[in-house]
């Protein structure tokens, strides 16, 4: 019999080879039968008319604003005889069926054989998701995507040309860009994967120590130096009164390995993606103190991206991927969906979680590791809006703990980096509802407001920063 070790779950017992002929249990079977008919009917929800349709009503739409360009104009004929027969009308003027046609026609492709890379946690929904239910296919496009084990082999595979996009914690492509940790290589964000989806979890040893201006001393651990969980928990700790840098530890931990290293007693806790937040109440090594969303309600975390390089060479492919990821988000922000996504994506190839832990996290009702059940339909959510003032925002904290020494011009950097009018573009493109207007609104962070247009007054406003 087959037997291995998993590198991407620390916690995952020796397998052995299931009856069907693959390497696994017939537990995981099981999850795997179960995961293929949930995907078969997320695909049947993704190609009812009302998806079919947002194409049509944009050209229907368009058609109507330009026959009748003043609105109140326009308002009082589609009053005064309704859509349909408003349509019926235009269509015996205009070939309305092949103008709809046309809109589906996509440029031909520059490359249809892409890799792309993700690292397995659920803020990757849309990405993997993508995968199982043919969006990319859909697009013309034939996708691997790639599980990888680290948040630093991502930024490598991706320089190197050895991934062609990719799944990225959002403050990735900033640092890439400004040579930050790795060679200057120009990146963008396409669209922000996820928001809110992370949380403080500590070891269950401190079940009765829950107040922050006692861990003086305690060891963290995040993903990666360049990621909001970095940047969430020193802002956390500092609120409370400890400084990040010299009354604690923070140590960079693969998030596959965090709740083995909970378990171990090497960290006393973690702000890290989920599963793992829920994985470590499972395993009940750990509970939820603090879920991010209550720090920053609708805080960016990871990204989908790639080089501007491959932006430039690639712009039909770009586009068509584009396209693939915003559907596949789209999808994915309905909480009836959440439940299907859950088994989709848990099995071994892309999560590889029990599908009761991705469940907990992607509806929101969970088990806090103390006892209680708690439900927050917006633990997280998958809003793909790549707000710039959120740019400036992770510029400030990398200023503020040292990882930028120079200058930096916060407002340029933002808008070379965060793609928000492109994704405006095709999120219009597809009939999804977004926000116009600026590129950067004002947040609140910890009950304090960030305004992007004064980046330095905000710097300057803390009293807790290196140097």
């Amino acid at each position: 019999m087959t037997q291995y070790f998993d590198p991407y779950d620390a916690d995952r017992p020796l397998m052995m080879k299931c009856s069907c002929g693959r390497d696994h249990t017939m537990a995981e079977h099981q999850q795997e039968v179960a995961a293929q008919q949930a995907a078969t009917e997320l695909k049947r929800r993704s190609e009812t008319a009302e998806f079919e349709a947002y194409s049509n009503q944009f050209i229907e739409a368009t058609l109507m604003k330009s026959l009748f360009p003043n609105e109140p104009v326009r308002r009082r004929f589609l009053r005064a005889v309704g859509k349909g027969t408003a349509m019926a009308a235009i269509s015996s003027l205009l070939p309305v069926a092949s103008l709809q046609a046309m809109a589906q026609e996509r440029r031909s492709l520059e490359k249809t054989n892409l890799t792309i890379g993700f690292i397995p946690i659920t803020c990757a929904t849309p990405l993997i998701m993508a995968h199982p239910l043919g969006f990319y296919e859909k697009q013309g496009l034939k996708v691997e995507v790639t599980k990888t084990a680290g948040w630093a082999l991502v930024r490598d595979k991706v320089i190197n040309k050895e991934y062609d996009a990719s799944h990225f914690l959002s403050p990735m492509p900033l640092a890439m860009s400004l040579g930050l940790g790795a060679n200057t290589t120009p990146t963008n964000v396409a669209t922000i994967q996820n928001i809110n989806g992370q949380a403080i979890t500590m070891s269950i040893r401190h079940k009765d120590n829950r107040d922050p201006k006692n861990w003086k001393g305690f060891r963290f651990g995040i993903p990666f130096d360049y990621s909001m969980h970095n940047f969430l928990l020193r802002y956390f700790l500092a609120e409370h009164g400890l400084n990040p840098d010299t009354d604690v530890q923070i140590r960079v931990v693969p998030p596959a390995e965090m709740v083995a290293n909970l378990r171990a007693g090497n960290i006393d806790g973690f702000l890290g993606p989920d599963p793992f937040n829920q994985r470590a109440v499972f395993d009940e090594v750990g509970y939820i103190h603090t879920l991010t969303k209550d720090l920053w309600n609708g805080h960016p975390c990871c990204a989908f991206g790639t080089t501007t390089e491959f932006i430039q060479q690639n712009p039909n492919t770009f586009a068509a991927l584009y396209r693939a990821v915003l559907t596949a988000a789209a999808m994915a922000r309905d909480p009836a969906n959440r439940p299907l996504i859950a088994q989709t994506i848990a099995p071994a190839q892309y999560l590889n979680q029990p599908e009761v832990v991705v469940r907990q996290v992607l509806t929101g009702r969970y088990a806090d590791g103390l006892g209680g059940i708690q439900n927050v339909p917006d633990r997280a959510d998958f809003d793909p809006m790549p707000w710039q003032s959120m740019a400036v925002w992770m510029l400030t904290q990398m200023k503020r703990w040292g990882y930028i020494q120079n200058e930096v011009n916060y407002r340029q950097i933002a808008e070379r980096v965060f793609m928000i009018t492109d994704a405006r573009k095709h999120m219009k493109e597809l009939g999804q509802p977004f926000e116009d207007g600026p590129t950067m609104k004002k947040h609140v962070i910890m009950g304090k407001e960030f305004d992007p247009t004064k980046p330095e007054a905000y710097l300057n406003s803390f009293a807790i920063k290196r140097g």
